[in-house]
């Protein structure tokens, strides 16, 4: 199986001439460059690679002349010097004879130089960057196995928490995160290297509940600081091991050579007066503390009455002083089931975007997200390179420990996941512990839910598969040279408020047919759209619903793809007279009319103002003069009626059945818009308003079936009674609950 990975990439962002004379007088600053928009994790002046890494761009340093090469040519942990390792506090070097002490002043500053720069070293062949952090990780640290293994997940990992760190805007990062990535781990590592840095400071450790951060911090925060070595570590006040509190009183950090060299007493030195703990979990754990770091672990398994976006919004003033940013947060966790804390997750791990910023240049939550797939960190399948072993090697590939790695990452884990087909909730569960995507890592659990999710989620997976053919553009409609009820026509644009999986050839594109001053649409026979509008420009809390907008195609004998969603329109422009016109032009770019609700007039007001009533379609299930009059003035369905809520989910149920996932004759549907489809997912029939692309999708099902809800003009028809069918998910196949 081939495999690209997309996590990682080097660019060119920055002339090579601007960055040679800029090194040349060592002028690149640590911190976030906005003249290149770049940040800049370099402490030497000096930068070389540029890595984009989830849409960050980030500036390592300089390879500098000579780069440490191991004779095994990859990451080997240093041995600790023998004389050194029976020094275990400030109290032993003192007493240590001062003619030996000459020995290992280079030693120790060249440590604390790894600390503050970091480390370059061979790793096969190649020069490779350790971030201070990272090496102090790899070389310090004591993990449940005894020394961590050189992981280039954990490298990427390290130079994006760095960013962070260098990034004054940024509050820290959100980590979505597979089983067993080791950030525990890592995050208590990065706890006592700053702790040991940091004078008259306080650190956190946050959990799902407060016997795990207990658990974090008497087994791995703890054990990390007793290990280090006694020039890294200061004096601690208390027990050897506490419970609740780690104590530093005397200085580490100030530790310099200076000091190791002066007769300095002891009793003259200022301590750190820097502690780390931990909290029990809620909303308010932290409140009103100033805090370096703190370290959200499990930060997606948060339950009720739990709460991780509550607990964010008053934590995150604990990191800043007005609107200087002091502090950071490193949160990571896999995700539970949405309504077991993953939902609240997911909405801050989406508010951390870093393409989506205010004109602070801050993202909505402050921290930026960070995704690594399951392929670059999956236990067993990491060379003794540290390198992801993706695809099935054609020659010997051994790992860490010696075993032969005779499979690709990649291949085990579909053999996995086709292994458990049969059950979808252990199958949904599989993804969200090892997620190669973020759908994956957000799956839920199937429940009874009210459509066949197996479908769904095959048809998800699918379009995750073929994600690079499926030829969907994004992009926007725009007059021709801006004459309103002109042509219309699409161009692309990757910030673009439309997804387009399918246009008509240009003799098909804006066919209206004008009559008596009415236009109506010239490709009623290929389709229809569906809408859920709003009214309102602005909400109070500045977000409110999207205007949804859905393209669903009819069989024809036109060129055309049959049964198939070819448009998505889920946005929020600042008014809703942009959305009205965005939705206009669709309209007339392909012909076809549209159903929406009636409940928000607004948008068909605005068709029939701007003479495109025609392509208002009129409720199906009715005659014209049965209609209201604001039926006839306007068209559209309403939304309050039992009946039409039920007859709009069942058209939806009537679609997954014969044009979603695998179908009858084998082959997959050509739905591929997920977003859609994860919101059928989590459809609630009683709350409708929270899933505004179902709406708009089945509006859309029902206008190009509107036959089957037409009555008979001559026999009275009584009222629908349609029962939609919820399903269970277990086994292979989905099966219709009976009541």
């Amino acid at each position: 199986m081939s495999y690209e990975q997309t996590l990682v990439k080097i660019i060119e962002p920055i002339k090579k001439t601007t960055i040679s004379r800029l090194n040349k007088s060592k002028k690149w600053k640590y911190g976030y460059n906005k003249e290149h928009d770049v940040i800049i994790i370099s402490k030497t002046g000096q930068i070389g690679e540029i890595y984009e890494i989830q849409n960050l761009r980030i500036a390592l340093p300089k390879v500098p002349r000579q780069v440490y090469e191991h004779e095994l040519n990859k990451w080997t942990r240093q041995e600790y010097p023998k004389e050194l390792s029976r020094l275990k506090n400030i109290f032993d070097w003192r007493n240590y004879p001062d003619e030996n002490k000459e020995q290992w002043y280079d030693y120790i500053d060249e440590e604390f130089k790894r600390r503050e720069e970091g480390f370059w070293f061979t790793n096969k062949g190649k020069p490779t960057y350790l971030t201070g952090t990272h090496y102090m990780y790899l070389q310090w640290s004591k993990i449940d196995v005894g020394a961590p293994d050189f992981r280039e997940a954990n490298r990427l990992f390290y130079i994006f928490w760095e960013a962070c760190k260098a990034d004054k805007r940024c509050y820290g990062m959100c980590y979505l995160k597979n089983r067993r990535s080791g950030f525990s781990f890592m995050s208590s590592a990065e706890t006592v290297n700053l702790a040991t840095l940091a004078s008259d400071s306080r650190y956190g450790v946050l959990s799902k509940t407060g016997a795990d951060a207990k658990k974090m911090f008497t087994d791995k925060v703890v054990p990390i600081s007793i290990n280090y070595p006694f020039f890294f570590k200061p004096i601690q006040d208390g027990m050897d091991r506490p419970k609740t509190e780690l104590a530093y009183r005397v200085p580490a950090s100030k530790f310099t050579r200076k000091k190791i060299t002066s007769n300095e007493k002891l009793e003259d030195l200022q301590g750190l007066d820097t502690t780390i703990d931990w909290k029990n979990t809620g909303d308010n754990s932290y409140d009103g503390e100033k805090l370096a770091l703190l370290v959200h672990d499990e930060s997606g398994k948060w339950e009720r009455p739990d709460n991780i976006l509550n607990n964010w919004r008053v934590t995150k003033t604990c990191l800043r002083l007005g609107s200087r940013i002091i502090g950071k947060c490193m949160m990571g966790s896999t995700s539970n089931a949405l309504d077991k804390g993953g939902d609240n997750f997911k909405k801050l791990y989406n508010a951390s975007d870093v393409t989506q910023r205010n004109r602070n240049g801050q993202t909505k939550s402050g921290l930026y997200s960070l995704f690594i797939p399951m392929e670059w960190n999956y236990e067993g399948f990491i060379d003794e390179y540290g390198v992801p072993v993706f695809t099935t090697p054609d020659t010997d590939v051994f790992a860490p420990d010696g075993e032969l790695i005779d499979v690709g990452v990649i291949d085990n884990w579909q053999n996995e996941a086709d292994g458990l087909k049969d059950d979808q909730d252990a199958l949904n569960e599989f993804y969200r512990q090892f997620p190669r995507t973020e759908e994956h890592a957000f799956r839920d659990e199937t429940k009874n839910s009210i459509f066949n999710l197996v479908k769904i989620y095959e048809q998800i997976d699918y379009n995750e598969e073929m994600s690079r053919t499926l030829g969907i553009t994004t992009g926007n409609f725009q007059w021709v040279n801006g004459v309103k009820d002109s042509q219309v026509i699409f161009y692309p644009d990757p910030k673009g408020r439309f997804k387009v999986s399918w246009v008509p050839k240009s003799e098909l594109q804006n066919r209206v047919i004008l009559k008596n001053g009415v236009r109506y649409p010239g490709n009623e026979h290929m389709g229809a759209f569906g809408c859920d509008s709003y009214d309102i420009s602005g909400t109070v809390d500045g977000e409110g619903s999207k205007g949804a907008l859905h393209g669903l195609t009819r069989f024809s004998m036109e060129d055309a793809p049959a049964n198939s969603f070819f448009l998505e329109y889920l946005s929020r422009p600042p008014t809703a007279e942009i959305f009205f016109e965005d939705v206009l032009m669709a309209l007339v770019f392909y012909g076809m009319p549209i159903l929406a609700e009636n409940n928000k007039p607004r948008l068909l007001y605005y068709l029939r103002r701007r003479g495109y009533r025609g392509f208002s379609m009129n409720r199906p299930d009715k005659v014209w003069n049965k209609l209201s009059v604001a039926e006839k003035e306007i068209g559209g369905i309403p939304n309050s009626s039992e009946d039409i809520k039920q007859a709009h989910a069942a058209a939806i149920e009537m679609y997954i059945q014969n044009h979603v996932g695998i179908k009858q004759d084998g082959t997959f549907g050509n739905l591929y818009f997920n977003e859609l489809l994860n919101d059928w997912s989590r459809f609630d029939i009683t709350k409708r308003t929270k899933h505004d692309a179902t709406i708009s999708s089945g509006l859309a099902i029902m206008a190009c079936n509107r036959h089957l809800y037409r009555p008979n003009a001559k026999i009275e028809k009584p009222s629908l009674n349609i029962n939609i069918a919820k399903y269970s998910n277990k086994g292979s196949m989905s099966k219709i609950i009976k009541n």
